[in-house]
């Protein structure tokens, strides 16, 4: 019998024990200090930094726009954001941020910040901002982008708000019409959104002496949604709290998420009323200044971007859209993120973005660089 060859020895070195203990050590040093600096509230990175000029006003309405010297994109972009979430988390960090990513792909950027409501917002109706803040905006936007239109950006419930002022005004400069996470079909929205109307809490319980619903209560309704979800659970969190640039976002996006603002009362009644228990989209009984508005009389080319892990806006919330409007353009993107992780972190950077704004450059046209 030939005798048996020997076995090849590995060229792989053995681990170096006092290596693997130096490099734990220090993960754990670089956790607790980053722990520290969360609890603390130490060295916070800055939010919504990207430079920027307000360029119309009225009431506590604030339309700005971003700084560029590249502007080679026509229309300019519009994003309407929630009347109930501070608009810095389409701004959230740099290089972490929408409004940069449209900036950069050569977008004239603009976003209408609705403000933070009091008393005197109080008789604020949907109609306030739909038939009156938003169309001014948008003339304002037409104008500064030389009559090339708008693209209307809504987010959430911003997108529900472009829903009917585009539905209610067909005839206003609206080049493309995008929606991200928008509810439209309130039978799929969850008990914390929806629970408000004839089925649960009477609207006027939840009003506030100023005659709002109180930050504390939104705030409290959108801490049983689990926002920050697609950043990290609490089991993976103190794995990856080494990791400065993700406590970062981490931060910032739990800050936001905790940082809501009045909703106007006047508004959120409406809201309940045509919404939660009328389901006015899907039913097409939407009236609003005594009109009756349909989301067929849409007819702009439409992106609908639902989120297939939204714990805010479930994905069969926002589906009926493109059955809904009446544009023969119509495009449904469906992106492996949840309701935040659209616009931020890594997902968001590399698939989410980069989706949108090409779908909207589709649609535009590239000039040549303007001054200012």
């Amino acid at each position: 019998m030939a005798a048996s060859s020997p076995k090849p020895t590995s060229s792989r070195s053995a681990p170096d024990p006092l290596g693997v203990i130096t490099k734990a050590v220090t993960k754990n040093v670089k956790r607790n200090w980053n722990l520290t600096r969360h609890l603390l509230g130490i060295d916070r990175a800055e939010v919504g930094a990207t430079p920027r000029d307000a360029v119309w006003s009225r009431g506590k309405s604030v339309l700005y726009r971003y700084r560029s010297d590249d502007r080679t994109v026509r229309p300019p972009v519009l994003l309407v954001m929630s009347l109930v979430s501070r608009a810095y988390i389409l701004d959230l960090q740099p290089g972490n941020s929408f409004v940069e990513h449209l900036r950069d792909e050569g977008f004239d950027v603009f976003l209408l910040d609705w403000g933070i409501p009091d008393e005197d917002d109080a008789d604020n109706t949907l109609e306030t901002y739909v038939d009156n803040h938003l169309p001014e905006a948008v003339a304002v936007v037409d104008r500064m982008g030389d009559g090339s239109g708008v693209t209307v950006f809504g987010y959430c419930f911003g997108g529900l708000l472009a829903l009917l002022y585009a539905a209610g005004h067909p005839a206003d400069p609206i080049r493309n019409l995008v929606v991200m996470a928008t509810p439209v079909d309130f039978r799929h929205m969850p008990p914390a959104m929806s629970g408000v109307g004839t089925a649960g809490i009477h609207p006027e319980d939840v009003l506030d002496a100023n005659g709002n619903v109180p930050a504390e209560t939104v705030r409290a309704g959108f801490s049983l949604l689990t926002p920050t979800a697609d950043l990290a659970t609490y089991a993976d969190f103190w794995e990856r709290l080494d990791d400065e640039k993700f406590l970062d976002t981490y931060r910032a996006m739990t800050g936001w998420s905790r940082n809501h603002i009045p909703f106007p009362g006047a508004a959120f009644k409406q809201t309940v009323e045509l919404f939660n228990d009328g389901n006015g989209f899907v039913n097409d009984t939407i009236v609003l200044g005594g009109r009756r508005v349909h989301l067929s009389d849409i007819e702009v080319p439409f992106l609908n971007v639902l989120a297939e892990r939204d714990h805010i806006v479930p994905a069969p919330a926002t589906l009926p859209l493109a059955d809904l409007v009446g544009s023969e353009d119509v495009t449904e993107l469906a992106l492996p993120a949840g309701h935040v992780g659209l616009i931020v972190g890594n997902g968001g950077r590399t698939r989410c973005m980069p989706a949108m704004s090409g779908w909207m450059k589709e649609r535009s046209d590239v000039v040549e660089p303007a001054d200012g």
